[in-house]
């Protein structure tokens, strides 16, 4: 990273299912000048997700206290479960001379756009169709019917809002799109 240039503080957002995460990831293993913004969560883990790599798990309550004292960047009710990005997880990643990469919704952009502060780049990633994403949702198994009915009936409201910001790109494939990320990385970064 440029030490003369602000932390680049790319934020990909999409509607659940779209890909975001694996695009995150990608862009992390194949850029190490990068470091993905862990999240604080009040939603119970996944299989295989760990706590402090995936998300920093927590109660309702210490989530509640957090919010309290001001401690999050951005934060959002998602189908019950708190999100929100702590200002400290990001400073001590920016103090390493890294750039932050968010995998956070639409909610979380448009309250981290506020901080004037933040050099940030916003992409949003859509699936090719609404048909393909219940696809993905159905196939990644992670899921019950009731949840993935509640995330397709937030699609529409979620694509609202790719308008607001710079980058929209279609994952109809994951190597042309994470093709297209890194070109928009690049340009940033120069």
């Amino acid at each position: 990273m440029n030490k003369s240039k602000k932390p680049l503080m790319l934020v990909l957002s999409s509607p659940s299912g779209a890909g975001k995460t694996t695009l995150s990831k990608k862009i992390q293993q194949s850029d190490s000048s990068f470091e993905i913004s862990v999240s604080h969560t009040t939603r119970k883990p996944r299989p295989n997700e760990v706590d402090g790599l995936d998300y920093h798990f927590v109660s309702k309550e210490k989530f509640i206290l957090l919010l309290k004292q001001r401690a999050f960047y951005e934060h959002a009710q998602i189908f019950g479960n708190f999100y929100g990005t702590s200002k400290t997880s990001i400073k001590k990643i920016t103090n390493n001379n890294h750039n932050v990469l968010f995998d956070i919704d639409w909610q979380g952009s448009e309250q981290l756009s506020k901080f004037k502060e933040l050099n940030l780049v916003k992409v949003f990633i859509l699936p090719p169709s609404k048909e393909e994403l219940e696809k993905r949702l159905i196939a990644r198994n992670q899921d019950d019917k009731d949840a993935i009915k509640r995330r397709m009936l937030a699609y529409s409201k979620d694509i609202s809002h790719k308008k607001d910001y710079d980058y929209v790109l279609i994952n109809d494939n994951v190597e042309n799109c994470f093709n297209e990320l890194k070109k928009i990385v690049s340009k940033h970064l120069n």
